[in-house]
């Protein structure tokens, strides 16, 4: 059965990370993944989009599957967290990507579950979190 990290360890990702590939994020702004994306701009992150719909969200280049974050990204920069904003049936394709990508930490939105593939990314060492809004979470840090 899978847990989330404590919140001392949740607090600690948020503050390190600066870059959040948004899996899901919709150009549509009344869309949930257009509001917290744009709250998590406004935090200071930078957003990667990942979606096929569009080619930019909020300001920022879209790509259209993880493995195509290097073409919007530097040659010093990396994803630092992946948010997750699509269906659970979704989630196991994209717990694989992570990590064959190695990508270090896995956000699954509220609603976003998928019991085995969350233990399964913590099990490959991927910091995951699961059934959790990244934004009440960042929103509540001092």
């Amino acid at each position: 059965m899978f847990t989330n990290p404590p919140a001392t360890a949740i607090d600690e990702l948020l503050r390190r990370t600066q870059i959040i590939a948004v899996v899901g994020l919709s150009a549509d702004p009344t869309r949930p993944s257009h509001g917290v994306a744009r709250a998590l701009q406004r935090f200071g992150y930078r957003i990667v989009p990942v979606t096929p719909s569009a080619e930019t969200v909020l300001g920022e280049p879209a790509v259209d599957s993880l493995d195509a974050l290097p073409e919007v990204l530097g040659p010093d920069e990396h994803v630092d967290l992946v948010d997750v904003f699509r269906r659970p049936e979704h989630v196991a394709g994209i717990v694989a990507d992570c990590i064959r990508l190695r990508l270090p930490a896995l956000w699954l939105q509220d609603g976003v579950i998928d019991e085995a593939a969350a233990a399964r990314a913590a099990a490959a060492g991927i910091f995951t979190v699961m059934d959790r809004c990244i934004f009440r979470d960042r929103a509540a840090l001092r």
